[in-house]
């Protein structure tokens, strides 16, 4: 396997985005772009893209504006600017655009966690859902289906505190948004048991500069207003016809109202999309699957609705590009 890091150059026109591609040692059967989520990096997903080399996925991810190494100085993270969402959907769609220069007959997969799954849903409905177009599939993993009342509200807040500043902290928000999380969970150890089972990843999560800074009222408005986006059943009608699209997060995971906002947004799906729309929830599993205590179990299911979506992608045009 060779890990590669790289940059290139944001839509901010100042930032250079941190990126990294896995790849296998031989010629990819398909690439698979991986969207992190709310104050994390790409880097957390390592052992799982590991996962995939090992069954020869080609896979790649980007700190987004404001995360990871993705900012001019530590007092921009939490920050998006001035057209924040816009610049992360397009800091997102430049990925896929190196990759697909590079290998432009691979089938294209995407998986979005937390955060990211929002992103990852708005994204594939941009430009009339011209952004769907080429994928082979899709995994919304840990999202949710929040009241578009709440998200209004919270764009307000946000304005209310300044969406122009640096390093602004948005504690009212962080309350706000997540002072719900623990209340399913007996004896927390910490305020972060939320995440997963797994002590050990919880611990290095909370020891982490780059997991634990503050969002600001500026990364918190366009990230809501990313979500109404995605929201919008008038762009999901607009998705290719019959591209897999599978939602997934575990059953106690409070981002996903435990399993109540998940299959909202499913059903969401299922009655205005084409897609061919699947869901899966993960008995006792909190909100980060892939570092859950079952996470080799998600591992192998995800490889496995991958495949499926390889063998559709060989149904449609005729051959892959290598065996598998």
């Amino acid at each position: 396997m060779v890990k590669l890091e790289f940059y290139y150059p944001s839509s901010d026109g100042k930032t250079q985005i941190h990126a990294i591609r896995w790849e296998p040692e031989g010629k990819p059967k398909a690439i698979v772009q991986i969207i992190h989520g709310m104050v994390e990096f790409i880097d957390r997903y390592d052992e799982f893209a590991r996962f995939l080399v090992e069954h020869d996925y080609l896979v790649c991810g980007e700190d987004h504006l404001g995360h990871g190494a993705s900012v001019i100085s530590d007092e921009y993270h939490g920050f998006f600017g001035k057209h924040g969402n816009d610049w992360v959907i397009s800091d997102i769609h430049e990925l896929r655009n190196i990759m697909q220069k590079e290998y432009p007959d691979l089938p294209y997969l995407m998986l979005g966690h937390s955060m990211g799954s929002f992103l990852v849903r708005q994204y594939i409905t941009e430009k009339d859902a011209e952004y769907a177009k080429g994928l082979s599939g899709v995994v919304v993993m840990g999202t949710g289906w929040q009241p578009n009342a709440v998200l209004n509200a919270g764009k307000l807040v946000a304005m209310m505190l300044g969406t122009n500043k640096v390093g602004k902290k948005a504690k009212l928000i962080d309350s706000m948004s997540f002072g719900s999380y623990l209340k399913r969970i007996k004896n927390p150890r910490t305020v972060s048991d939320w995440l997963t089972k797994d002590n050990d990843i919880v611990d290095k999560y909370r020891q982490s500069p780059w997991c634990t800074f503050s969002f600001t009222p500026n990364a918190y408005f366009h990230m809501f207003n990313g979500m109404l986006k995605a929201h919008d059943t008038k762009r999901m009608q607009k998705l290719p016809k019959d591209m897999p699209l599978l939602l997934t997060s575990g059953a106690e995971d409070p981002v996903g109202n435990w399993g109540e906002g998940v299959r909202k947004a499913y059903m969401a799906y299922l009655e205005n999309s084409p897609c061919k729309v699947d869901i899966r929830l993960y008995e006792d599993d909190r909100h980060e699957i892939l570092n859950e205590t079952d996470r080799e179990d998600v591992f192998k299911d995800l490889r496995a609705f991958f495949d499926n979506c390889l063998k559709g992608y060989e149904e449609t045009y005729g051959v892959l590009p290598v065996e598998y």
